[in-house]
């Protein structure tokens, strides 16, 4: 009963992390300003590092958890690049 249940929790958690990215694109696409497609970029890395820890929940490889760690890391870096460009109008100083 209660591996019934785990899967259909990460089921269900995978389809809604779906959809966020789903929307998150549409906000990067549409973005009426730089700073809204910066946001939706941010939420998109984090929905999908959260896709692939629940993908490696429900596989049991632990090199999901290693790509997702990766993801999150080349997506804050990233976060602080474009707000660093939004606000100076340049990266490297």
């Amino acid at each position: 009963m209660s591996a019934l249940i785990l899967t259909t929790s990460i089921s269900v958690a995978q389809a809604m992390l779906a959809l966020a990215m789903g929307l998150c694109l549409f906000r990067i696409i549409r973005g009426p300003r730089a700073q809204d497609r910066v946001i939706g970029l941010d939420a998109f890395y984090v929905a999908g590092m959260l896709l692939l820890i629940t993908l490696g929940v429900r596989t049991g490889s632990t090199n999901y958890f290693e790509a997702s760690l990766i993801i999150a890391l080349l997506g804050f870096a990233s976060t602080v690049a474009f707000g660093k460009f939004l606000m100076r109008g340049e990266v490297v100083e």
